[in-house]
């Protein structure tokens, strides 16, 4: 028996699939946190800023940036999230879909 596969789109998306679990809010908040993150850590590499630095220019502890660096966090609140951004001399940008 030989099936032949069908090209193109099997099944539904990932998101309808999340959506099903109900998952899909919180794991959307991840994602965007984690990206956050990595975006937050590579503008400091690219800028040659240290953990130490960047700490001192948030006025916080390093303890408190490594929460915020910390991908799996997501107890951080939008206006740290901004101070680091704008530190950075970035934007947080938000929007509703």
């Amino acid at each position: 028996m030989n099936k032949e596969i069908e090209k193109g789109r099997v099944g539904g998306s990932f998101s309808d699939f999340l959506k099903e679990q109900g998952t899909y809010e919180e794991t959307t908040e991840q994602a965007v946190k984690r990206v956050i993150a990595h975006q937050l850590a590579a503008a400091m590499k690219e800028s040659g800023i240290n953990k130490i630095e960047m700490a001192k220019q948030l006025k916080t502890s390093r303890s408190q940036l490594d929460r915020l660096l910390d991908p799996d966090n997501d107890k951080v609140t939008l206006a740290a999230l901004s101070r680091a951004a704008k530190a950075m001399g970035r934007t947080l940008r938000l929007e509703l879909q």
